[in-house]
């Protein structure tokens, strides 16, 4: 049997995690399917991106009747990430990709230092208007970036909102729906192009990441606790930062 079919109980696993944090876990999933022998850009990038959207609108769907996010932030934020990131895409032939890679990645970690030392922004209530200027001026502004460095951007979502003032329980399901937005886009303009995909696995992968991320989401929004995700996600975002900066910056 071929070792790729041993894939859909990694990202049943994945899916249970990210699906926690508000995440997609394409940045798992295309290495993953690469590495167990897939052809990388018509099968493990859009078999990735596929499995993002599976994780994260399925994430969504539970946060949704749980009540738990926060549409007038949602709803802008993944819109202008969308219309954002076509042209950051246009632009990242004119710069150098490198520094803005270091710059997410310092980001990235200042975020997840800011969540384990236990710092809290100011919660203040933040108003309606404020709310909705937060989701277009984050969305534009992270829907650019993603598309520069050619990045779906989730990792980035769940610590701007969190430094904006959202709970980290809120904050992770808001970021599923976000996800959804990016991550939909990102899949449909790779399944039209180069994808050839092999029905099977791709089936086994998808209900996997499925029922990880249904199990995943329903035990974030009933057992986990505000602290546990923040604890979660800044362990997370440390690696992450990492692996950005050795992968991209050093190499």
């Amino acid at each position: 049997m071929p070792i790729v079919y041993f894939s859909p109980i990694i990202f049943f696993f994945i899916a249970f995690l990210f699906s926690m944090l508000g995440m997609g876990g394409s940045q798992l999933y295309i290495p993953i399917l690469f590495w167990l022998g897939m052809d990388f850009k018509t099968q493990a990038i859009p078999l990735g991106m596929l499995l993002n959207v599976v994780n994260s609108s399925s994430a969504a769907f539970t946060y949704i009747r749980k009540n738990m996010v926060e549409w007038k932030v949602a709803l802008p934020f993944g819109m202008f990430m969308v219309i954002f990131a076509p042209i950051g895409a246009w632009v990242n032939v004119r710069l150098p990709t490198k520094p803005v890679i270091l710059i997410f990645a310092l980001f990235t970690a200042t975020a997840a230092i800011l969540m384990l030392s236990g710092w809290k922004p100011k919660r203040g209530e933040i108003s309606s208007s404020g709310r909705f200027i937060l989701g277009v001026f984050a969305g534009s502004m992270l829907g650019f970036f993603a598309g520069l460095i050619g990045r779906g951007g989730g990792s980035f979502v769940v610590p701007l909102l969190y430094i904006a003032g959202l709970d980290p329980k809120t904050a992770a399901a808001t970021s599923s729906v976000i996800v959804t937005f990016s991550g939909s886009s990102s899949f449909i303009s790779h399944i039209f192009t180069a994808a050839k995909p092999d029905w099977r696995i791709w089936m086994l992968c998808i209900l996997a990441v499925f029922a990880g991320s249904q199990i995943g989401s329903r035990f974030m929004a009933t057992k986990l606790r505000s602290e546990a995700v923040k604890m979660i996600f800044g362990i997370l975002l440390l690696i992450i930062s990492a692996i950005l900066i050795i992968k991209n910056v050093l190499y």
